[in-house]
């Protein structure tokens, strides 16, 4: 099962045409389409599905949800080595 994880935007750049960002997930960082957000910037918490930011979330609810995935043992299928 694919979830939507949080994770933090540390980047962004635009790559032909696309908007492009790096997310970090705990200590993993993921390049991630930004293009569903338009109002996405650097230091936004956004939930991330299949490799793309899916919606905005504040920073205590990212971390909140982030942990109970942790805690599941979820995010190791997820967030695997690239």
């Amino acid at each position: 099962m694919c979830l939507a994880i949080p994770g933090k935007i540390v980047a962004e750049e635009l790559r032909n045409d696309l908007r492009i960002g790096r997310v970090q997930f705990g200590g993993i960082v993921r390049e991630v389409s930004l293009d569903f957000l338009p109002e996405a910037e650097v230091d936004d918490y956004v939930m991330v599905h299949v490799g793309f930011a899916v919606s905005k979330v504040d920073a205590e609810e990212a971390e909140r949800t982030y942990e109970l995935l942790e805690e599941m043992g979820t995010l190791e299928g997820e967030l695997s080595p690239a």
